[in-house]
């Protein structure tokens, strides 16, 4: 296939990128923060000096970008440059966007004379690492099978799941029950915490059980020691859960348990946790359950002052923090 082009070296994109190197793929690589590219010319990536220069050198090129935004400024979407970048390229989308931007970048890519793909990818940083991730492709028959090859070293599985925009919504609704998932582990320790458990013996039933998975086993820890560390940060998971609203909206869909959960997470977002782990969710329920306490208690001493006729003082009670 000759050189292979890969675009956005961040959180998952470092090690999906440094895999693909390591796998001896002919792999030229670009970062808008050219430090985050120290990784992947380790593993033996070229470094490029710009967005043009991948182009140039490689016929397919892989997106792993934050946002339709930022795709749209590395293809030069919108401007004269967008068809001389794409035309006789094979484009691939590994990122997460909106369905339908997807759809309308597939139409645009084809008319310029380039081939379009989707890879959106299941899993987080450990997985990337371990290139044990997930894929969902979407899109021309032809050009996917071309591009299987390439998945193999950051994925363990590759899922054909018909046109574009199918891999995205297939990537949404995966991404719906992580996020219950995760939010539902974090309540589940919470309330064993509070109720003075013994969370080692909590860990051991949880991991003991029909309902681990690999996850659960990670975040528990991570919940329990206090470690987070992004590996899907609070801000993304909002991003996620804000496209998902978006996708089942315009399909005219109820999602009441995601809907609790973008009201948790962005509460969490303001505690100023945006950057910490999805665990850090579990601060936004502490914090929810201390200020029902203290409206409770405020009631009961008031309550207490009136029979009594004179004023308490209430001592709180400090919990135990997690590990």
């Amino acid at each position: 296939m000759g050189d292979v082009g890969f675009v956005g070296l961040g959180v998952m994109g470092q090690p999906m990128a440094a895999n693909l190197a390591r796998a001896g793929t002919p792999l030229v690589v670009y970062n808008r923060t050219p430090g985050k590219a120290e990784a992947a010319r380790a593993a033996g990536a070229e470094v490029a000096a710009s967005v043009d220069q991948v182009f140039r050198r490689a016929a397919t090129v892989l997106l792993m970008l934050a946002d339709g935004a930022a795709v749209d400024a590395t293809l030069a979407r919108g401007t004269p440059a967008f068809a001389a970048r794409v035309a006789g390229h094979t484009v691939v989308h590994m990122g997460t966007t909106e369905p339908e931007y997807s759809r309308s970048l597939e139409a645009d890519v084809r008319r310029a004379g380039g081939r379009y793909l989707e890879a959106p990818v299941s899993g987080s940083r450990k997985p990337a690492e371990a290139g044990e991730l997930v894929a969902m492709l979407a899109g021309d028959t032809e050009a996917g099978r071309d591009i299987r090859p390439l998945l193999g070293p950051m994925c363990r599985q590759v899922i054909d799941c018909g046109p574009v925009p199918n891999g995205l919504v297939m990537k949404l609704a995966v991404n719906v029950f992580l996020i219950t998932l995760v939010t539902g582990l974090a309540e589940a320790t919470h309330f064993a915490e509070r109720h003075g458990l013994d969370l080692d013996r909590f860990r051991e039933v949880l991991n003991g059980g029909q309902m681990a998975s690999p996850i659960s086993r990670v975040k528990i820890d991570k919940l329990l020691y206090g470690d987070h560390a992004a590996q899907a940060s609070i801000t993304n998971v909002l991003e996620n859960n804000r496209l998902v609203a978006g996708a089942a909206r315009a399909a005219g869909l109820a999602t009441p348990l995601l809907d609790a959960c973008h009201r948790l997470y962005a509460e969490t977002a303001a505690l100023g946790l945006g950057e910490e782990d999805m665990v850090a969710v579990i601060r936004a329920i502490q914090a929810r359950t201390d200020a029902a306490a203290a409206r409770d208690g405020g009631t009961e001493r008031h309550r207490r002052t009136e029979r009594n006729g004179d004023t308490e003082r209430h001592e709180g009670t400090e919990r135990p923090a997690l590990r």
